[in-house]
């Protein structure tokens, strides 16, 4: 029957396109339920898509429950796309959607706490964070991307030793790569008896309080711009 054609034409080419490769878990996401974060992110760019060549800040949900990004940072350009508890490979998978057709001039990066929690080693997240680096440079090689330190998390306390390591590493890596840049809130962050304060951190001692990001703000003002 004629009108069979058309759909077995469809079928034919269907079947003849490559099929697009899953991400691998945990070779390159965490999580493949990001995909749906990434859906609600082209849904708010058809709305009100960021401007290009502004200041993005990329992450974890430190990032993601940083809603005073413009009120903190006036006159800058920036927009958030924070995602979850995502960790530094999620990002880096995803660059080509919530990065690269932003052409930023600078991203903010924070990740690691919970790559560090979910068994990822120091070495394992320094690595993590340059291919990320190396990631945005290869479509944009002029932007900046500006690394935050991992933060010392009063519900992670075991994890510090491998925190301070890991920032270590990240720290040591990114001063030999070009457009990047790093900033300290592990240290500003700490007590007078060097453990987390914690009165920067709601009751969940992981995510933060207005007093932790102000710490944060603080921190980054002075290279919260294009240059």
């Amino acid at each position: 029957m004629t009108y069979r054609r058309p759909l077995l034409l469809a079928l034919a080419l269907a079947c003849a396109l490559p099929a697009l490769a899953a991400p691998q878990v945990p070779a390159q996401v965490s999580n493949v339920a990001w995909a749906g974060d990434m859906d609600q992110f082209a849904a708010a760019d058809k709305a009100a898509a960021p401007p290009r060549g502004g200041i993005e800040f990329i992450g974890s949900s430190s990032i993601r429950m940083w809603d005073t990004l413009a009120a903190d940072f006036p006159g800058q350009k920036v927009f958030n796309r924070g995602f979850g508890g995502s960790e530094v490979r999620d990002s880096t998978w995803y660059a080509d959607r919530i990065v690269i057709p932003y052409a930023p001039c600078k991203v903010f990066f924070y990740a690691g706490d919970n790559d560090l929690n979910s068994g990822r080693s120091p070495a394992q997240v320094r690595d993590d964070v340059v291919a990320f680096v190396q990631r945005v440079h290869r479509d944009l090689p002029k932007t900046t991307v500006e690394v935050i330190s991992i933060k010392p998390s009063p519900s992670r306390a075991q994890l510090l030793p491998a925190v301070i390591e890991a920032n270590g590493l990240i720290r040591q890596a990114l001063a030999r790569m070009p457009n990047t840049g790093y900033t300290d809130i592990y240290t500003p962050m700490l007590g007078a008896d060097g453990q987390p304060r914690a009165s920067l951190f709601r009751e969940d001692m992981l995510h933060m309080t207005p007093d932790g990001y102000a710490i944060w703000r603080e921190a980054l003002a002075p290279k919260v711009r294009c240059e």
